[in-house]
Order: structure tokens, then C-alpha cells, then sequence
């Protein structure tokens, strides 16, 4: 639990020290503003969203797309989330299972980076 907790403190610094030396592309100061408060924003309600998970599995898997989404936002140089692009009905299914099944094979699909994304 305490390594668990210390994991998680340290990422939530690690975000707050990249959104404070956080520069856009564009290099237009209004956009880096905008991107900085995006980064801060999305941290506090993320990591308030999630405190009270107690589940040892979930919290891996919230620590994974923390993960995940920095390395993403630090590699393309934008704080947002990739989109994803599923056309609805796409995934193969087995005969007469459609909608139920479509609906799960989304949900797999998504990427780790985008779990929480629609939750928001």
C-alpha cells in the first residue's frame, strides 16, 4: 500500500513539474497557457476522481494510463488525448450476437491511454 501511495504522489508531481515547464508547439503564448491549465485541470480531476479506489487492480491499471498519457503528451508534444477512430458495427463479431457484443469489443479496443477520458 505505501509503495503503491508513494507511486502515485510522485506521478502526481511529476505531472504538476511538467505542466509548469510545459511549452506548446506553437509557441504562441496564449496556447501555452491554455495547454498548461488543460494539464493541471485534467490531473486534479483525474487523481480526485480516483482517490477512494481501494482495489489493488484498479489502481494499476489508473497508474498505467497516467503513465501512459505522459508519455504520449511528452512524445507528440500535446497534452490532449489521441483519438481513436472505431467505425460503430467495425469489430468482427459471431453470427447473431451484434450489439451487446459491439459494445464489449469497444470497450477492449480503447486504448489505456483513454480509459478514464470518457468518464470525465
Amino acid at each position: 500500500m505505501l509503495s503503491t501511495r508513494s507511486t502515485v504522489l510522485s506521478l502526481y508531481m511529476r505531472v504538476f513539474r511538467i505542466a509548469r515547464a510545459w511549452q506548446a508547439q506553437t509557441g504562441i503564448a496564449a496556447d501555452t497557457e491554455s495547454e498548461r491549465k488543460y494539464i493541471l485541470q485534467e490531473a486534479r480531476t483525474l487523481f480526485r476522481q480516483n482517490q477512494q479506489l481501494t482495489d489493488q487492480e484498479s489502481i494499476k491499471r489508473c497508474i498505467e494510463e497516467c503513465e501512459a498519457r505522459i508519455e504520449i503528451g511528452l512524445h507528440y508534444k500535446n497534452p490532449y488525448p489521441r483519438a481513436t477512430h472505431l467505425p460503430p458495427m467495425g469489430l468482427a463479431t459471431q453470427k447473431g450476437r451484434k450489439l451487446r457484443v459491439q459494445q464489449r469489443l469497444r470497450k477492449q479496443a480503447k486504448p489505456v491511454y483513454l480509459q478514464s477520458h470518457d468518464e470525465t
